[in-house]
């Protein structure tokens, strides 16, 4: 799964390869994106903001990708409200690891996808450097049937 992840991204989110983004691993059970500092880094040579909320978001948008993927007709996933607190300097390569949410909310989820052609799911994303949390990341996604 992680290499058609990656090839996915490449392709389809040129952003992805601009940051450095490595697939680590992509599962239901786990997701969880790595990226270099230097394309990433800000003037003062810790990681720019943008960067640290961009994998985050990833993360979130990369889980719902592997749950739906096996669909005839994969959704359209979207990003449609998120949050971030940054807890510590990003002094080096950084990660952005999802565990996924409770089986009742994956459950909830694919219902209604399956029922309405659309559902939205909230997921949280731990951005960490160096074994230390550096920001926690929640954001509401959105799948669509296109």
């Amino acid at each position: 799964m992680e290499t058609a992840l990656q090839t996915y991204l490449a392709e389809n989110i040129p952003i992805t390869t601009a940051m450095g983004i490595k697939v680590v691993i992509a599962s239901p059970a786990r997701v969880l994106l790595e990226c270099p500092l230097e394309p990433n880094r800000n003037h003062r040579g810790t990681g720019f903001g943008g960067s640290i909320a961009s994998i985050a978001t990833l993360a979130g948008w990369a889980w719902i990708w592997v749950m739906m993927r096996e669909r005839t007709v994969p959704p359209n996933i979207v990003i449609s409200k998120s949050s971030i607190e940054y807890t510590h300097p990003v002094q080096a390569s950084f990660s952005a690891e999802l565990r996924p949410p409770s089986d009742a909310q994956i459950r909830s989820f694919i219902d209604s996808f399956d029922r309405r052609g659309s559902a939205r799911i909230e997921l949280k994303v731990d951005v960490l450097c160096q074994g230390e949390e550096a920001a926690l990341f929640t954001g509401v996604f959105v799948a669509v049937k296109s």
